[in-house]
């Protein structure tokens, strides 16, 4: 699968995406503002 970048994963639509993509089996990388909510 393919590697993907996440901006804005900490919540809302970043953090169901990057969820989602690894889900299916994607190397996800995210980035995020608020590293305290950040838990993937």
């Amino acid at each position: 699968m393919a590697l993907v970048l996440v901006t804005g994963a900490s919540t809302g639509l970043g953090y169901d995406k990057a969820g989602a993509l690894a889900d299916d089996g994607h190397d996800v990388v995210v980035h995020a503002r608020n590293l305290a909510l950040l838990s993937l």
